[in-house]
């Protein structure tokens, strides 16, 4: 039975000549990661059976399989994390494999310029994931009576009859709800830009619903970015007075970092 090498990540082999790769159990639990030197570019990775890895018995057990799934992914992760605190590290997305040693080596020198250019973006920066939170019924009072179009709207509903007040009325609500929008999106993307300024990239994703965070607050920013070692604490002290500044507001932010370069890294 041949075996697939399972790649965790890519790291300097400069790297390597200065600490060694500590004793990690690869992905089914039983033999050793390691690591394979590919002229700048060093590989680690286990070794799994092929016949118990194809790509369809992969594709049932990441849609029919959550505990495996979980179990394994968070295998994949605590490994890409242990090592990005001793090496500068492309980490690679869960179950990526190759057929053999041979296929691995062409992958990674048809794709030397490139890692070599990613090595140099990653060296002495970290990645650091920012979320947003607003409490929505503490922000739409505020729009309520601050905003200039709803204080206009209301007034001209008082001037009407009765009888059309009450769907007037309901125009208000979708018009407020509208707003609230527009101001969450306003104030999230303003600190962001605000943000970038102590950061070499930064990037947004999709905001997550409540059933994946399991706050009552809703989501309004998902954000990852690349800091220079020497400004992390510049950064987060920032957000820290964002806290203090906004909290009575509603709004709440959560911090976390450093991760792996997932977002600012990329290898296929």
């Amino acid at each position: 039975m041949s075996n697939l090498l399972y790649l965790y990540g890519l790291i300097p082999t400069d790297e390597t000549t200065n600490q060694s790769l500590p004793s990690f159990k690869g992905f089914e639990g039983d033999g050793d990661i390691y690591t394979i030197p590919i002229e700048n570019s060093t590989a680690v990775v286990c070794n799994l059976p092929s016949d118990n890895y194809s790509e369809d018995i992969i594709k049932d057990k990441v849609e029919n399989d959550m505990e495996w799934l979980q179990e394994k992914a968070f295998h994949h992760h605590e490994t890409v994390l242990n090592l990005s605190k001793m090496f500068t590290i492309i980490p690679l997305k869960f179950c990526t494999l190759y057929k053999n040693q041979e296929s691995l080596i062409n992958a990674v020198q048809s794709n030397k310029a490139k890692m070599e250019n990613t090595f140099s973006l990653l060296d002495g920066n970290e990645e650091w994931n920012v979320k947003m939170y607003c409490d929505d019924s503490l922000l739409k009072k505020q729009i309520s009576k601050n905003n200039p179009s709803i204080e206009a709207k209301r007034i001209e509903i008082n001037e009407l009859p009765k009888g059309r007040q009450f769907f007037e009325k309901k125009k208000l609500d979708k018009l407020i709800e509208s707003e609230l929008e527009e101001e969450k999106n306003r104030i999230s993307e303003k600190i962001d830009s605000h943000l970038k300024k102590f950061v070499l990239q930064g990037n947004s994703k999709k905001n997550w619903g409540k059933n994946m965070t399991g706050k009552k607050e809703n989501m309004t920013w998902n954000g990852v970015y690349l800091i220079p070692q020497a400004q992390v604490e510049t950064f987060l002290e920032q957000i820290q007075r964002y806290e203090k500044e906004m909290q009575e507001m509603g709004w709440q932010f959560e911090v976390t970092g450093p991760w792996p370069a997932y977002h600012f890294s990329s290898f296929s």
